[in-house]
């Protein structure tokens, strides 16, 4: 019997790269077929009906529109389409907006959790509480905090130390999850990823911000000096990832994702510019010099993230497939190709694109 998947905020940058994954000819290389994919998604300001386009006509695909928080109608999804796994990526998830906002974040992030944990339990305990049917909730490296340059990297036992509205409002996710596995034994698995980039990224965070503002010849804008190190993943090796640790992870266990590549801020902006100039013949040559502004740095700003992902690697066999190199030009020409999305997101028109999906 092939998987039916739910995927939780499948219509925002992660989601839909993991939705389109899912059905697409590269999970041949998962060892169950995917029968079915529901994406469930509440479409805030960053799930974009546009970002699954490409598969409305796709009869293994159902789209839902709803509320984490709304008890009742996760439930009926779950039952209605007799589904066998969760996977919950749902989540405000932008630092910046938390700091300005952050009721928002523990609304979605705490309390929609425990709904949708709470609707899967009852689904669990329907098919007879047996690994048949699996829960992974999916989290971020920001929950262990910050980083100095001797530290090690994050490990799956390193202790939490949330810095920001949305790193607290995740890790007290992850509080939630390890629970119902050890109060009700619930197959819940965990992940942690590093800073994700490539196609469908919302255009407020740092590269496809900073692709738009090279190319229209705009300033960059740079926090403090530009020096803070983050480990950078490719949306699609996450999204591989996040399919084995469904599939293969052991029910309670946690595995962090990280894509061995840690980077300077600033060198990313750097290679953003430098692609950009070799991608797009109109621009020529730039110094980055010239292009970046240095900008007074956000409250509680994490200096350094670094993932160990040898438990994932060594246990189920999951490596990362891109450089930076690589998958940075993959990002930038994605973008190049795909102006009509970005230009739909600058002028508000995407958030009434919802013709087809239900």
């Amino acid at each position: 019997m092939g998987q039916r998947i739910l995927v939780t905020g499948g219509a925002g940058f992660i989601g839909s790269n993991l939705v389109h994954y899912l059905l697409s000819d590269k999970a041949s290389e998962l060892p169950v077929e995917v029968e079915r994919v529901v994406t469930y998604d509440k479409l805030t300001y960053a799930g974009n009906p546009e970002n699954l386009a490409s598969i409305r006509n796709d009869e293994r695909h159902r789209f839902v529109e709803g509320d984490i928080c709304n008890l009742n109608l996760f439930s009926k999804i779950l039952e209605e389409e007799s589904i066998d796994s969760v996977m919950h990526l749902a989540a405000e998830s932008h630092v910046d907006r938390s700091i300005e906002s952050s009721a928002a974040f523990i609304e979605t992030n705490f309390v929609g959790t425990h709904s949708i944990l709470e609707a899967s339990r009852t689904r669990w305990e329907a098919l007879g509480r047996g690994e048949s049917f699996r829960f992974l909730h999916v989290s971020t490296d920001e929950v262990y905090g910050s980083l100095t340059m001797d530290d090690p990297a994050f490990s799956e036992t390193t202790a939490y130390a949330p810095n920001s509205p949305y790193s607290a409002s995740k890790a007290a996710s992850n509080h939630l999850a390890r629970a119902w596995f050890h109060t009700y034994g619930m197959p819940v698995v965990t992940t942690n990823c590093s800073n994700n980039y490539g196609p469908y990224q919302f255009p407020e965070k740092l590269i496809p911000s900073m692709v738009s503002k090279v190319r229209k010849g705009e300033r960059l804008p740079v926090y403090g000096d530009g020096s803070n190190i983050r480990d950078w993943l490719y949306v699609e090796d996450h999204c591989r990832a996040l399919a084995v640790a469904l599939l293969k992870g052991t029910p309670g266990e946690v595995y962090n994702v990280g894509g061995n590549c840690e980077i300077r801020n600033l060198d990313v902006v750097h290679a953003i510019i430098r692609t950009v100039s070799e991608l797009d013949p109109n621009i020529g040559e730039l110094n980055p010099d010239d292009c970046i502004a240095f900008v007074t740095d956000r409250p509680g700003h994490d200096w350094r993230y670094a993932i160990d992902s040898s438990k994932i690697q060594n246990d189920l066999g999951w490596e990362p497939r891109e450089s930076f190199n690589s998958g940075i030009r993959k990002t930038v020409q994605w973008y190049f190709d795909n102006e009509e999305w970005g230009e739909s997101i600058e002028d508000g028109t995407y958030q009434g694109k919802r013709l087809g999906l239900t």
